[in-house]
Parts: C-alpha cells; sequence; structure tokens
C-alpha cells in the first residue's frame, strides 16, 4: 500500500490532468518542473561546453600517482564527498578533504602526488585558502570547478572546469541548486570517463560493492557454488537404481553423468526419469535416458545470469551444473543459494 493510500488519499496518478487539479496543486507541480526544466537546460548547456579542458583535465586525473583530493566548502562540499565517493567506488583512489578541517591538521593528507579537484560556484570560498596554498606549496595539480573564470580559485588553478552561466532554480534563485546539479553531473562525467578508459569492468566494480542487493546482483556462481563431493556425478554406466539413490542423497534434484575426467555428458533428472518410465526403467544405464544437451553454465557468471537462466528460460530449473572450458565440471549451484544473497 502507497504512502498516498495510507493517509486517505488516492494515488498521485488518479489526480488526472494539470488543468483539472486545485489552484494550489498546479502552482506547486509548476514550480517544480520548472525547476527540473532549469536544471534540465543548464545540463544541456554543461555538455555542449565540454571540450579540451575536460580532456586536459582526465589526463591529468589519469596519469596520478596518488589520489584525487576532492574539497568544497558548504553545498559544493556535500557535492565533492559524492564525487569522492564515486570516484572511488569506480576504481580511481579518492577521499573527501574538508577545507576547515584541513587548516587544523588534514592537510597533512594531502601527499606528493595527489591531484586536487576543488569545487566552488563562486571561486571565492575563502576556506579554500589554506588548500589551493598547500596545492601550490607542493606542486599538486589543482583542478578546479567553477563559474567565475576570473575567481580567485581559477586564478590559481592549473586548469579550470567552466561552469557555465545558468540561474539558480526558483522563484528568488539564491539557493544553490543547479550550480550543484552541475557540479555533480560534471563528477559523474569525471568519474565515467576515467572508468571507461581503464576498461573498468563489472568485476571490478563488484570489488568495491560487496554489500546490500548490489554486492548480490554483482557476485559470481564460483563464490556461490557447491564443489567436491557435493556435486552430484556419476559415470555413464551407472544403473538407474544408483542413480536414484544418488539424486536422492545430493538434494540438487538431478544427477550430472561424466566421464572419467569429469567432463560433462548429460544430466538425469526428474522429468528424464518419467519419460523413460518402464518396467525395466531401474535396471537401464544412465547415459540411455540422459539429457545430453544440458543447460550449463560458467564459474565467472554473473549470480544474477544465473538465477535468470534457471526462472527466464524453459524448462525452468533449480540447478546448474558448472563447468569450465573444457567442460570439465567445477561445481553446482542452486536456485536457493542464489536467492540466499538476496538478488531479487
Amino acid at each position: 500500500m502507497s504512502l498516498s493510500q495510507t493517509a486517505g488519499r488516492p494515488p498521485a496518478s488518479s489526480f488526472g490532468h494539470l488543468e483539472d487539479q486545485p489552484a494550489a496543486a498546479r502552482r506547486d507541480l509548476a514550480v517544480a518542473r520548472d525547476v527540473l526544466t532549469t536544471e534540465a537546460t543548464a545540463l544541456t548547456a554543461l555538455a555542449d561546453t565540454l571540450g579540451a579542458s575536460f580532456a586536459a583535465a582526465i589526463t591529468l586525473l589519469r596519469q596520478a600517482s596518488g589520489r584525487v583530493v576532492v574539497t568544497g566548502m558548504g553545498k559544493s562540499g556535500h557535492v565533492a564527498r559524492k564525487i569522492a565517493a564515486t570516484l572511488a567506488s569506480t576504481g580511481t583512489p579518492a577521499l573527501f578533504v574538508h577545507p576547515a578541517e584541513a587548516s587544523h591538521g588534514d592537510l597533512g593528507m594531502i601527499v606528493a602526488g595527489d591531484v586536487v579537484l576543488a569545487l566552488s560556484n563562486s571561486g571565492e570560498a575563502a576556506e579554500l585558502a589554506d588548500i589551493v596554498t598547500h596545492a601550490r606549496r607542493f606542486a599538486l595539480p589543482l583542478v578546479a570547478i567553477t563559474a567565475r573564470p576570473d575567481s580567485t580559485l581559477a586564478r590559481a588553478a592549473t586548469l579550470v572546469l567552466l561552469l557555465p552561466q545558468a540561474p539558480e532554480a526558483g522563484p528568488i534563485g539564491l539557493a544553490p541548486t543547479t550550480s550543484t546539479t552541475m557540479q555533480m553531473a560534471l563528477g559523474d562525467a569525471l568519474a565515467v570517463t576515467l572508468l571507461a578508459g581503464r576498461g573498468f569492468t563489472a568485476a571490478d566494480f563488484s570489488k568495491f560493492h560487496p554489500g546490500g542487493k548490489l554486492g548480490a546482483r554483482l557476485k559470481r556462481v564460483r563464490d556461490l557454488m557447491h564443489i567436491g563431493d557435493a556435486v552430484p556425478l556419476a559415470p555413464p554406466d551407472t544403473t538407474m537404481d544408483r542413480a536414484i539413490l544418488l539424486i536422492t542423497e545430493k538434494h540438487f534434484g538431478c544427477l550430472g553423468i561424466v566421464d572419467d575426467h569429469r567432463t560433462l555428458l548429460g544430466i538425469i533428472t526428474d522429468g528424464d526419469m518419467r519419460r523413460a518410465m518402464a518396467p525395466d526403467l531401474l535396471t537401464l544405464r544412465a547415459d540411455l535416458i540422459m539429457t545430453r544437451t544440458p543447460r550449463v553454465i560458467g564459474p565467472d557468471a554473473l549470480a544474477e545470469d544465473a538465477l535468470h537462466d534457471m526462472t527466464a528460460l524453459e524448462p525452468k530449473v533449480m540447478s546448474l551444473f558448472v563447468i569450465d572450458a573444457e567442460r570439465h565440471v567445477v561445481g553446482i549451484i542452486h536456485m536457493h543459494d542464489v536467492l540466499r544473497t538476496g538478488v531479487v
């Protein structure tokens, strides 16, 4: 049940067209849409201004032997924290340094090899002075994100990423809105461009995101599969009376039929046994009734892919044998193994 329903109001989607709504609601929606339109227009303008300075900044950040030290004051500081977190989680070592704390000892966190990325819409945040001086003293590259090319920060910077002139959103146009949106988006552009340039993959991403639903989605089959004696395997000459005992004992609902090198030849499931039902079923060899082209998965596949192969394809299955490039069985994964990680 939605919040609006619990409050005794119809869902938002039932209010109908704008002209059918009360005057107060129309006014509120008009303001909100104006905010989004103003910020969207500014982002389009920002994209159009990207050029040599942005490319040079990417080269500078990519070649840094140390970290990207991101800093800013006030709302720019909140954005700077997020940019540092995004960079770090996508493979670019980064940290946030609060400019006020820097003046009381945290300058020691900024060392040779680092690049400083400083955010200030006006370029005149007094609290940035000590970090700027520190960067110049130790010849550290300083990249400024600001809207004023003639500001103190811009003049001190090695490179300037200039935000286009755009009004702050809202009727008074004073609260940092459009400017912080552009800062955030530009930080994302830097992080993703660096990510793409180094060939950062989902596997790399998972190393920095082991927790929560995202971490679950990025787990590999090899992290969840059962191995060794737990895997239900038998040679092709196994008779079905023994095969049924093995299927029951191992609790996966299937049996892999392998040769002496653990190469998967086929599998036996309940469905195979039903299709082969006859008075002599228990005396038949397993390789006579097995499915010779079973659905399988590799150990490096994502857990999410394993769940898709079990549930989205027909026929649906509860388990998948895990094989290597030579079709040698290296494990087995059950649907419950995947669900326990919290993928869905």
